[in-house]
């Protein structure tokens, strides 16, 4: 029999493969595993053939797709040995639920002809993934890979994005078959309600001193152009998180995010746009201290399931997030708005005298080394288009606090879903998807240990990395916490001054420790000439924690 011209045909890896080289594939995460070695097969035998990028633990393997997915806006493709692979990709499945980051996650699975009779990692994986994921299947012949993979990649690339989950039975994974050939159009959300658009409008047109909060699903529903549009032609003061960070550039006069306390308590209405009302944005309640009103909220999702289903909301509306912010200024182009001239006045004060403090600290000249302090030294030497990635807890808050990146895509963190160990695979997935660009990983001393066996995939892979180590000896976001409620802290310190960059060369990378504050810039300078992953290992003080407003409860 003849295949058809618009069909695929092949082993169940071969076809596989092509259907994720249709979604815009180029790199195959992976830890080598026998259950999907015809994936590799696929790979290899491709037209152009994907990258493999083999890394020393599954966790890494799926971090690093789940970033390429932020980083790229294509779903980025872990393959995952059955058993104890998938199980070590179920984190980066989690966060990818909470960040709404596309990827596709495939693993193995024991052969259909052995089922039931105890082959080797013989577990079923959907019940398991099934919870942190919005699609999850088994294909359970050869012929259902085409269509299942090129669903999979339709439901992670879809809104709200998200993580999809694939496996098929080993003995299928080799057998031969065929499929239909993939139709990708060019993607674009669901065209929002009109009226509620025209509500929200009347609503800013209104407000005296409004605020616009932009998160990671501007970036991710490429609306961050349209973003920017609305911030400055209408003069909307702006904060920014998670991946919305750089949607208004760093520097920028309408960016206020440092002073984020008196915008969200002083707002009369408040626009959340592309992120959750969770414990970051005080669940959706603004304003209301020391006897105040509260702000009216306003919810703005790229999907109906994304609105908040607790707070206490003026209007809402879900969509494609461009055609809703260009719905906006549309519709407030025309419109009678009252002088905001004073409450940006405000603002923009606050901001400068939240810069003028943040200059002490850093240059602070404090032995051991203030956390700030190193960010006085790196921010300087950030490129426009440098990715940034932080993976630990108060370090990592440090550089929220103090790095304002001047372009979208360019911030990685873990997200609300706060997991630790996501970084090399972060740091993996940005030296690829930007080539040209610094990539720097922040790493916690207690974050590193999670992952820093993978430098060993960095140096095997030529990928230079420039990492920076805030090293207090301790799990400071505890430490401090259980200080305040007990009067002591256990099971939260650890060895002291740990000289990790002895590990990093180990693994075939550079690096040095620092305890003197003058020598961070030399450092970071010597860092970034290496052209090799570089662990530059600062020795912090303990006592210097984040004064941060909450715990995440």
């Amino acid at each position: 029999m003849t295949t058809p011209p618009d069909s695929l045909t092949g082993h169940a890896g071969e076809i596989a493969v092509a259907v994720a080289q249709a979604h815009g594939v180029e790199t195959m995460f992976t830890l080598s595993g026998a259950h999907v070695f015809p994936m590799y097969d696929g790979a290899v035998k491709s037209d152009p053939p994907v990258r493999l990028l083999d890394v020393r633990h599954e966790q890494t393997a799926a971090f690093a797709a789940e970033a390429t997915g932020k980083l790229t806006r294509v779903p980025g493709l872990a393959v995952l040995t059955a058993g104890p692979g998938v199980t070590n990709g179920v984190s980066a499945m989690a966060q990818a639920t909470f960040a709404g980051s596309p990827m596709v996650v495939v693993g193995g699975r024991a052969p259909n002809n052995r089922w039931g009779t105890g082959a080797l990692q013989e577990i079923d994986h959907l019940p398991i993934v099934g919870p942190v994921t919005k699609h999850a299947t088994t294909l359970m012949s050869a012929d259902d890979v085409a269509a299942g993979f090129d669903t999979a990649f339709t439901q992670a690339r879809s809104s709200h994005r998200g993580p999809a989950y694939v496996d098929v039975p080993m003995d299928e994974f080799f057998n031969v078959g065929s499929g239909p050939v993939p139709v990708l159009g060019a993607y674009r959300g669901a065209e929002p309600d009109s009226d509620a658009v025209a509500r929200i409008a009347g609503l800013v047109a209104k407000a005296e001193r409004p605020v616009l909060i932009l998160g990671t699903d501007v970036w991710a529903d490429r609306a961050e152009e349209a973003a920017l549009r609305l911030v400055e032609e209408m003069r909307l003061p702006a904060i920014t998180n998670g991946m919305g960070r750089g949607v208004v550039p760093g520097g920028h006069p309408l960016l206020v995010t440092k002073a984020r306390g008196a915008a969200l308590n002083g707002a009369d209405l408040v626009v959340v746009v592309g992120t959750p009302l969770d414990f970051r944005l005080g669940y959706g309640v603004f304003g209301g201290k020391d006897g105040g009103a509260t702000a009216a909220v306003v919810h703005i999702a790229d999907s109906p399931g994304q609105l908040s289903g607790h707070a206490d909301l003026a209007a809402s509306v879900s969509g494609d997030l461009s055609a809703v912010l260009d719905g906006l200024l549309t519709a407030l182009a025309g419109a009678a708005q009252p002088d905001r001239s004073s409450w940006l006045t405000l603002l923009q004060d606050t901001v400068a005298a939240a810069a003028a403090r943040d200059a002490e600290l850093l240059g602070a000249e404090a032995d051991p080394v203030h956390p700030a302090r190193i960010y006085g030294e790196l921010v300087p030497r950030l490129a426009d288009d440098a990715v940034v990635i932080g993976d630990g807890g108060d370090f990592v808050s440090f550089a929220g606090k103090f790095v304002e990146p001047r372009r979208p895509g360019c911030w990685l963190d873990p997200g609300p879903y706060g997991c630790l160990g996501a970084g090399l695979g972060a740091a993996i997935a940005a030296r690829i998807a930007r080539p040209s660009s610094q990539v720097v990983l922040l790493l916690g001393d207690g974050a590193a240990g999670f992952s820093l066996m993978d430098v060993d995939t960095l140096a095997r892979h030529d990928l230079p990395v420039v990492m920076v180590m805030g090293n207090n000896s301790a799990w400071g976001l505890e430490k401090g916490p259980m200080q305040m409620l007990y009067g002591y802290d256990v099971a939260a310190d650890l060895a002291p001054r740990t000289a990790y960059d002895d590990v990093v060369r180990a693994l075939g990378g550079a690096g040095e420790t620092v305890t003197d504050p003058r020598q961070i810039g030399p450092a970071l300078d010597r860092a970034f000439a290496a052209n090799a992953p570089y662990l530059v290992n600062v020795i912090t003080d303990v006592d210097a924690a984040y004064p941060r407003a909450t715990f995440g409860i």
